[in-house]
């Protein structure tokens, strides 16, 4: 079996390819092969050019850190690959897959996903391949809201489990029942400032008014 460090950072001079520690006079070394994603901005016409679908795992990768706040630029390059999909000829099912990463990652604000979704539908129309902007897509973005919803009920009962290590299981309960991701986010927020539970739990049955 062989170990391959994939860093996915945008730090140019952080490699390490080499893990250790000792431990009663028993000393243990690995040393790892290193691939940096970040390289590959200097190779982009080379991931352009292949066929792999990992290329467009790369190239979304890449831009999607390349265009953070920069909510014009990820609208750009979001129809740039999506529409490269369509053009590699892949099947269905892959470019299905392949978009919902590209989705995930590089999220838009409403109004420019609206955009997208216009500008993705007449590109559909004249491909003459209707996959992705129609209710598969909403099946899609709808999976990803749930995932995001049940992440950030997660995260604020780990916080609270790690502030004040009990938490009891009404706090959980209504937590758990909550849709808003907003409010979780509120939420979150608050479940890493406050000082005691007692005061979490104000907050939140203020929050549920």
């Amino acid at each position: 079996m062989a170990t391959l460090a994939v860093l996915a950072d945008r730090h140019a001079a952080w490699r390490p390819g080499r893990f250790a520690y000792d431990l009663f006079g028993c000393r243990v070394c690995l040393e790892i092969p290193v691939v940096k994603l970040l390289d590959y901005e200097a190779r982009w016409d080379l991931l352009e050019q292949s066929p792999n679908p990992f290329a467009v795992v790369v190239m979304t990768h890449l831009k999607a850190q390349a265009t953070y706040r920069d909510a014009a630029g990820r609208l750009h390059w979001k129809l740039n690959l999506v529409k490269m999909l369509y053009r590699r000829g892949y099947s269905k099912a892959d470019i299905l897959e392949l978009f919902r990463f590209i989705d995930w990652l590089m999220a838009l604000p409403d109004e420019m996903e609206t955009a997208f979704t216009d500008t993705l539908r007449a590109f559909e129309e004249e491909m003459k391949m209707p996959y992705v902007t129609s209710v598969e897509r909403r099946g899609i973005q709808q999976g990803l809201q749930q995932g995001l919803v049940q992440n950030a009920r997660e995260a604020v009962v780990d916080i609270l489990e790690v502030r004040f290590e009990t938490v009891s299981h009404s706090i959980v309960k209504t937590v758990q029942e909550m849709d808003d991701l907003s409010m979780l986010k509120i939420l979150h927020r608050k479940a890493a400032k406050v000082g005691t539970m007692e005061e979490f739990i104000r907050f939140l049955e203020d929050l549920l008014k």
